[in-house]
């Protein structure tokens, strides 16, 4: 045979071709988003984009209106309440499979935690300020975290990303925790900043513990049982700790409004830990910092520190080397022999 000549390496005509692939069907093919990039974007578009003027809103219904931080988890539970619909026409357990629940309620009690630091951290502290010391605080959380588990490792160019995502969060508080006031005024900020750093080490191991949860109406399930938890939770603490307070004027009910829906909007982000790793995760969320500055400026007219600016730009470029590392081709499709 021609082909297995020992000193050639002709073709042999004999046998049929194989059908050649058009080029443009051969690059679709050959470079598709990985999952974890897909993952990525989603956390970006649908977690940190809404997430980000959560934050504001929360803190002008607070200033118009003095709703309490109890108040307002209970105003963003009650609109993960009708999910329980959609699960019943699905014909699923409204609290998971049995043999999970206990992870399912645990991932629920943490993200509950979460969000109440959170709208606790920003009726004292600024929005920006309050956002950055979360995102930080479950970014090096889930960093440790993956220190921890092999299986879950970051290559170089992650780890770059998410340090100099948290120099950047640093750059960007930094200076406000060094010119805190002294008496109860610096008290109440440095409280602030407390719930901050817990709300964020709530949401990192929340996000770990919702990897290990594999059941087809998971995220379904954690979303209605965030409403369910932290309603029982809230209500009681509401009249034991707080003074109940109804929104008292159209711009308060139209931010809770919009905060519910927009948080509602970013629970999609227990979902993307199921495709990338919940330390990038949290650094792809950084930009909700950013969105935060933002709306503090130009929305509330609060001061912007020069600071503020310089670290919000190191968390973009930070996160633009995440994106663009992870924006990797994979083959997909590869040709049977």
């Amino acid at each position: 045979m021609a082909g297995s000549h020992p000193y050639f390496n002709l073709p042999d005509f004999t046998q049929p071709s194989p059908p050649s692939t058009p080029p443009s069907l051969l690059s679709h093919q050959c470079c598709q988003p990985s999952n974890a990039t897909k993952g990525l974007l989603v956390a970006l578009l649908g977690g940190t984009l809404p997430a980000g003027f959560v934050g504001p809103f929360s803190h002008t219904a607070y200033q118009t209106s003095h709703l309490p931080s109890l108040g307002l988890l209970i105003c963003r539970c009650l609109f993960h309440l009708p999910i329980a619909l959609l699960l019943k026409l699905r014909g699923d357990p409204l609290l998971g499979p049995p043999d999970v629940r206990g992870w399912t309620c645990l991932h629920t009690l943490l993200n509950v935690l979460s969000i109440g630091c959170a709208y606790s951290a920003v009726q004292v502290v600024p929005a920006g300020n309050a956002a950055t010391v979360r995102n930080g605080s479950s970014t090096i959380s889930s960093a440790l975290l993956a220190l921890c588990l092999e299986s879950q490792g970051l290559s170089g160019y992650d780890w770059c990303g998410l340090l100099g995502s948290t120099l950047g969060l640093i750059i960007f508080v930094g200076p406000g925790l060094g010119t805190l006031q002294e008496g109860t005024t610096g008290l109440y900020t440095a409280m602030g900043y407390v719930l901050a750093f817990l709300g964020g080490l709530a949401l990192s191991l929340g996000l770990l513990v919702y990897c290990s949860l594999n059941f087809s109406s998971c995220l379904l399930t954690v979303a209605f049982l965030f409403g369910l938890v932290g309603l029982v939770g809230s209500v009681p603490g509401l009249f034991l700790l707080q003074t109940p307070v109804l929104p008292s004027d159209p711009l308060s009910w139209s931010c809770v409004g919009a905060m519910g829906i927009l948080a509602l909007v970013s629970a999609c982000v227990s979902y993307v830990v199921t495709k990338a790793h919940p330390a990038l995760v949290c650094t792809v969320l950084h930009p909700e910092v950013v969105v935060a500055l933002m709306l503090q400026c130009y929305v509330l007219y609060e001061t912007v520190a020069p600071s503020d600016i310089m670290g919000a730009g190191v968390v973009l470029g930070s996160i633009a080397i995440i994106t663009a590392q992870n924006l990797s081709c994979e083959r997909e499709g590869q040709v049977e022999e």
